[in-house]
């Protein structure tokens, strides 16, 4: 796959430069491009980031960042059974807990919700900083509403972590996750508040929180693109109606007489023809 000129691969991080110093020196440009390649455009185009770490992944499948690189663009598209793969390999390699949470929710894609609530108590969540253990939280809650228990969802989620007033960079989900499952069950103005915590703590725009609360408010979003055509429309039925309502003349009448008079005679003329082609009426896109 072409990758610009501009991507020289010396962008990424530099833990995974090191790792890719086992490669031979050109060798290791090419991975590293094509890594930079799947982190650039991971958001925007899962499907390119995925095509990138598939090369990535033919160079060098023995390196670590790399099987987690592709365990990601994998996991970008809802390929969960081969993120999973992918991510195990990048563990069995590195012995880091850190892809836990994200291993957890893998199973959640592939319809085991029970399988990630039983690893959301394994030891390696202990082993977990401050950031996985939220992420870990989170996926657990998830699991519980894939099996309908809302209410423990919500216990789920309640911690220090959604108490504390600091900004980390966890709280916008965390309170977002939160207020989505007291909507859940029915708990209008709790959820409407933390909604609202949520668009204080979400800086980047990581969440729809504010969406989420302008439409609890009753608050409707018009396209301006849909309102002019709309105009357009109101138009066009006037200038129907306008034609509906004006008089027949006669010279209209008359050349309406004449078209009937024609069209009937052609009907006279395929009267004898019994065949019909009927051919052209058979015709028939998240382990």
């Amino acid at each position: 796959m072409p990758i610009p000129e501009d991507v020289t691969g010396d962008e990424i991080d530099k833990d995974v430069r090191q790792e890719l110093q086992s490669l031979p020196k050109t060798l290791a440009e090419d991975v590293a491009r094509n890594l930079v390649m799947v982190a650039r455009l991971i958001d925007e185009d899962p499907e390119g980031a995925y095509g990138y770490s598939k090369v990535a992944l033919r160079l060098a499948s023995r390196v670590a960042a790399v099987r987690e690189a592709a365990g990601f663009a994998a996991y970008a598209n809802q390929k969960y059974s081969e993120a999973l793969a992918e991510f195990r390999a990048a563990r069995r390699m590195t012995g880091s807990a850190e892809l836990w949470p994200v291993m957890a929710d893998c199973e959640r894609g592939l319809g085991r919700p029970e399988k990630a609530l039983d690893m959301a108590g394994a030891p390696e969540v202990h082993k977990l900083d401050k950031a996985g253990q939220v992420e870990m939280r989170l996926v657990a809650a998830g699991a519980r509403r894939d099996m309908d228990q809302l209410d423990a969802a919500i216990v789920t989620l309640q911690s220090s972590e959604l108490a504390s007033n600091s900004i980390q960079p966890w709280t916008a989900r965390l309170r977002y996750a939160y207020a989505d499952a007291l909507l859940a069950v029915g708990r209008e103005d709790e959820a409407r508040e933390w909604f609202a915590k949520a668009v204080e703590a979400d800086r980047d725009g990581s969440t729809d929180a504010s969406d989420r609360l302008a439409e609890m408010d009753g608050v409707e979003f018009v396209d301006a693109l849909d309102e002019h055509e709309g105009e357009g429309d109101s138009a066009d039925a006037k200038t129907a109606d306008a034609d509906a309502e004006a008089p027949e003349v006669p010279e209209a009448k008359a050349a309406e007489a004449e078209a009937d008079d024609s069209a009937d005679d052609d009907l006279v003329d395929d009267e004898g023809d019994d065949e019909v082609d009927t051919e052209g009426d058979e015709k028939r896109d998240k382990d």
